[in-house]
């Protein structure tokens, strides 16, 4: 299986079964093949990579840094998920600490929470992997076993 990664590209809209438009900036991504939103650097998102091509599940990487999530993607992937936003954060991450996002996250609404997600790729949780109606943040391998195997 070849990985490809993704150039940033003005957002589209497709569809995905039984769900309103979801938007993607991947115009490949068929319905059973997953959207993996990484950072290349990162080693987590390595070991996620490694696990999915192990159990040759078909997916399209895009680089979270240069092609960073919108808010009508976060919002999205937020309400698929049923996490807290405080979960699309990268709480280990330098834009989280120099934002001092640890006192400020609590008083923020859904709202600002997301649109601040979208202006930085490096404040987002990584990887993500979006597969039809199934959003997985961060990376624990029972749980991908879980939702993908």
């Amino acid at each position: 299986m070849s990985v490809e990664i993704v150039s940033p590209t003005p957002p589209k809209q497709c569809l995905t079964e039984g769900m309103s438009t979801i938007p993607t900036n991947d115009s490949s991504t068929s319905d059973d093949e997953a959207l993996f939103v990484c950072y290349p650097k990162c080693s987590t998102c390595a070991k996620a990579r490694t696990w999915l091509n192990e159990h040759h599940v078909d997916f399209h990487e895009r680089d979270i840094k240069t092609d960073n999530p919108n808010a009508q993607e976060l919002t999205l992937w937020h309400k698929l998920s049923g996490l807290p936003i405080r979960r699309f954060f990268n709480t280990s991450g330098q834009s989280y600490r120099s934002l001092g996002m640890k006192d400020r996250l609590p008083s923020m609404s859904l709202e600002e929470a997301v649109e601040l997600l979208s202006t930085d790729g490096m404040l987002v949780k990584r990887p993500i992997l979006i597969q039809g109606r199934r959003v997985l943040v961060g990376f624990r391998e029972e749980a991908w076993v879980e939702a993908l195997l």
